[in-house]
């Protein structure tokens, strides 16, 4: 079983083909060993060059409740009252720990994609970004 690293996008072009034929293999076989290591090392290659970034809290959690066909009254036993859902969900206010706690736990959603800082509309990044050092301080 010869296999190398995959250094190329040449190299990880011609993994893939081979791991697309390979996919039928028997666990436990020499396919299905060889399947093992490739998909590993294809993975070490894509976590380095193509890196997927979190998503936005906000969109975690609309993605989740559109998953589990939820609506915004669903969540009121995770964030107390349906008015502060619709403030999350629209941006207004930001989750506290204990929001993030719960909608990990209840729906399942990555601790890691509800602690990133939400994105601020393009308008607002620039506004923010105006402001006077004295302001920002004070």
């Amino acid at each position: 079983m010869e296999i190398k690293p995959i250094k190329t996008d040449a190299d990880y072009r011609a993994a893939l083909k081979e791991v697309e034929s390979l996919m039928a293999a028997a666990a436990g076989s020499p396919e299905g060993e060889r399947l093992d290591v490739l998909v590993t090392l294809i993975e070490a290659y894509e976590k380095t060059h193509y890196p997927m970034d979190l998503p936005d809290p906000v969109e975690a959690i609309k993605f989740r409740m559109q998953q589990m066909g939820l609506y915004p009254k669903d969540l009121t036993p995770i964030f107390g009252r349906l008015n502060r859902v619709y403030e999350v969900l629209n941006g207004k206010r930001s989750l506290t720990l204990q929001m993030i706690r719960r909608l990990n736990v209840e729906l399942d959603i990555p601790a890691e994609s509800l602690i990133k800082a939400p994105r601020l509309p393009a308008a607002k990044r620039r506004s923010v970004s105006r402001r006077p050092t004295a302001a920002r301080h004070a």
